[in-house]
């Protein structure tokens, strides 16, 4: 099967454009001018008219969590409460709207405290008591580390005073001596549960959704951290369905999650040998780790502690012994590994453990940090010197940029989100989102990488101005970066002869367009392997 997309703007590499892409059998056989592609063509390929619009290579999300965002779809979405008493709302009307699907509990997601009017303040058991005293309802704060139960919730999960905390986390105790409904990092698991899980064909429907949205925003690759303790066996499972049943909308990479050392012993006598992967449209990747938490919960892990909350150190959701212990046995087995890293201590905490794997100080496994946020200058040396693989999500500027500097204090926000050091040091970057911490969108985060400003243009000159990259840096990033990460860089990323065929078609020309408007570019087409998989009405 070919295809001749004609008639474009084709974005090669910087500095370099075509006109045309010819496609064979879901691989770039060809780019060039308009004449040279259309000779080329033969009787029963498929010609696109471009109608002169900008064509780039699909982008692949370095780091996100698919079956979440299918899962925002079904569950209370908070994100746009701007008060205690919008959450309160919200949460009545969801349980009076779906009656059915709140039988056995409520699960909202996406709160943030400070985004509230009236109380900046983390939702308590009292607070969620005002929704409904009869059904449990579990809130997640939009980081995901930190989650809010009601005392309906509480009862059902067996917490109490006495209940012992676990390694990595923590439920707080109120003034009146009992769990106060706040649980945060590894904690979150003893509450979550109490929510029954989806059914397997739910999950399915789930997924679809989400990959159906990720094509419409322009992503074809997704490498996605689904995979935890809890559920490895199921979604391992419903990923190969879909696989093999030809389902896949996306190219989707594992990161799967193990913070128990005997869970990730299980997987790797079990689903690591059983399981097959094509590595072209579903891959396995590398073992993703979590050290801490997040900057808006307060529980990522700082040297310093914080600014706003003085004694609080963050939350270390790994000891450095377990982080040897999982990096070791990863390492022995040939596997890749990823950390969630937001502080500086938890980076730094973090390469050390990865140093220690390393065999004559080489990283040839690729071992990365999702999120590198927090950070000065000696340590993202220190990245750069030991090749450390970097995830970042720059669409996090949003609303970090409004914190960061009340965190962690204006000397080092300002040496924080340092994506022009980062390239300028020659650190390998990958782009992505999150999501649905944030939404997948990638022009979000270009946006972002290029202008420092959050989604309402604030502020004007950008955050720290001098960590701006420039528009092909932040596409590079975003693809041939990302594709880095999963030792696809010679065949994924570029709309080059011999590339998987991944690309798609802008409304409007990234390239010519105020930088400012890079938000509201919407995609026309949307090409993954060759095949068009969205096309806009």
């Amino acid at each position: 099967m070919k295809t001749a997309i004609y008639n474009g703007k084709v974005y090669i590499e910087r500095g370099h454009f075509e006109q045309a892409v010819l496609i064979s059998d879901g691989i770039i056989e060809k780019v060039g001018t308009n004449e040279d592609i259309l000779a080329c063509a033969s009787q029963d390929c498929e010609v696109i008219d471009a109608d002169g619009k900008t064509i780039l290579p699909g982008f692949n999300d370095s780091h996100l969590h698919l079956g979440s965002i299918g899962e925002w779809l079904t569950y209370a979405n908070l994100s746009g409460a701007t008060s205690i008493e919008d959450i309160v709302e919200i949460g009545k009307r969801f349980i009076e709207e779906n009656p059915e699907l709140v039988k056995q509990g409520l699960y909202g997601i996406g709160w943030n405290q400070d985004y509230f009017t009236d109380e900046k303040r983390i939702l308590t058991r009292h607070d969620l008591d005002r929704i409904s005293t009869d059904i449990p309802i579990v809130f997640e704060r939009v980081c995901g580390h930190i989650v809010s139960a009601n005392t309906k919730a509480l009862e059902v999960g067996g917490i109490t005073a006495d209940t012992p905390q676990v390694d990595g986390g923590v439920f707080e105790i109120g003034d009146d001596g009992q769990p106060n409904g706040i649980f945060k990092e590894n904690a979150t698991y003893q509450i979550t549960k109490v929510i029954p899980p989806h059914t397997f064909e739910k999950l399915e429907q789930l997924y679809i959704k989400a990959m159906e949205y990720a094509v419409s925003v322009g992503v074809t690759s997704v490498q996605s951290n689904d995979v935890r303790d809890h559920n490895y066996k199921e979604v391992f499972r419903l990923m190969h369905k879909l696989h093999d049943e030809g389902k896949l909308l996306v190219r989707y990479r594992h990161q799967f999650s193990f913070l128990d050392i005997e869970n990730f012993k299980d997987f790797l006598a079990t689903e690591f040998k059983d399981y097959r992967y094509d590595n072209k449209f579903l891959a396995l990747g590398p073992l993703k780790l979590f050290k801490d938490g997040s900057l808006g919960a307060r529980t990522a892990l700082m040297r310093k502690g914080y600014l706003d909350d003085p004694g609080n150190y963050g939350v270390a959701s790994l000891s450095d012994e377990q982080m040897d212990e999982l990096c070791g046995l990863a390492v022995k087995n040939g596997i890749q590994v990823i950390t969630h890293t937001i502080g500086d201590a938890a980076i730094d905490d973090t390469i050390t453990n990865y140093e220690r794997t390393m065999k004559e100080g080489k990283n040839s496994l690729r071992h990365g940090v999702v999120h590198c946020q927090i950070t000065d200058l000696p340590i993202l040396e220190r990245v750069a010197k030991l090749d450390i693989l970097v995830m970042v999500q720059p669409i996090f500027l949003n609303y970090d940029l409004h914190v960061v500097e009340s965190r962690v204090g204006k000397d080092l926000a300002s040496t924080s989100y340092a994506f022009h050091t980062l390239d300028k040091l020659g650190v390998h970057v990958a782009y992505g989102t999150d999501a649905p911490i944030e939404d997948c969108n990638p022009f979000f985060g270009v946006y972002s990488a290029v202008t420092r400003k959050d989604l309402n243009g604030f502020p004007e000159r950008g955050f720290y101005p001098k960590e701006c990259v420039d528009l092909e840096q932040a596409i590079d990033n975003y693809t041939i970066g990302s594709a880095y990460a999963e030792f696809l860089e010679d065949v994924k990323g570029r709309i080059k002869p011999g590339y998987w065929a991944d690309l798609i078609i802008l409304d409007r020309d990234i390239f010519t367009i105020p930088v400012d408007e890079i938000k509201d570019i919407k995609v026309d087409l949307t090409i993954c392997n060759g095949k068009v998989v969205y096309r806009r009405v």
